[in-house]
């Protein structure tokens, strides 16, 4: 069972990225939130989740465990199958999700393509109780008592910011990479959205 791969970034589609591996190329399905933090060359090293079927092998790429545990949990609940739970993925991340799922705000659920409100409240209600204790990642809110609380982090602030300012999650969080990137060191908020803002114009 593969569990993660390094390899040289081929090309990439919509939703997928040609991973070569020591001269073999795995194609592996990715969020748009993953796809947009890969670099366009180079190396990278993707989490991946196999899944097995009489018919198919298809390998699921993330960047951040975080993800990739939220693309198992998501396929826990009754109706969401791998697309759909990369299609959630593509549209909020793992912080947004648990805030989402912890305060039950099902109208930022039904924001993912496919999500209806009544598939948000199975959501909130299936998911609310499993996310306590899980690694969500850095600055993810912390879930437990229906409460969420998100730790301060300048580059989690900029990305709701410009989240807020009606960005796409992932286009949010891949400008703000690579404003943090460019930044060599000053990782103020205010500095990262101004960052970010730029990147998004360009």
């Amino acid at each position: 069972m593969i569990a993660r791969l390094r390899g040289r970034i081929g090309p990439m589609a919509a939703d997928r990225v040609i991973l070569d591996v020591g001269g073999v190329g795995y194609l592996v399905f990715c969020s748009a939130r993953t796809l947009g933090q890969l670099p366009h060359e180079g190396e990278a090293t993707l989490h991946i989740e196999t899944h097995v079927r009489e018919d198919h092998i298809h390998l699921y790429g993330f960047l951040e465990p975080a993800e990739r545990e939220w693309f198992t949990l998501l396929q826990s609940v009754q109706g969401v199958g791998a697309r759909l739970a990369l299609a959630i993925l593509s549209t909020l991340g793992p912080a947004e999700l648990a805030q989402a799922i912890a305060q039950g705000e099902k109208a930022m659920l039904t924001r993912a393509p496919g999500v209806g409100a009544r598939l948000a409240q199975r959501l909130v209600t299936e998911l609310k109780d499993k996310v306590a204790g899980l690694d969500l990642g850095p600055g993810a809110p912390i879930v437990g008592t229906g409460e969420a609380v998100v730790p301060a982090g300048p580059e989690n602030d900029a990305v709701s910011a410009l989240v807020n300012l009606g960005y796409r999650p992932a286009d949010a969080a891949a400008a703000v990479r690579r404003a943090g990137a460019e930044l060599d060191g000053d990782i103020a908020v205010e500095s990262l959205i101004r960052g970010g803002l730029r990147e998004l114009a360009s």
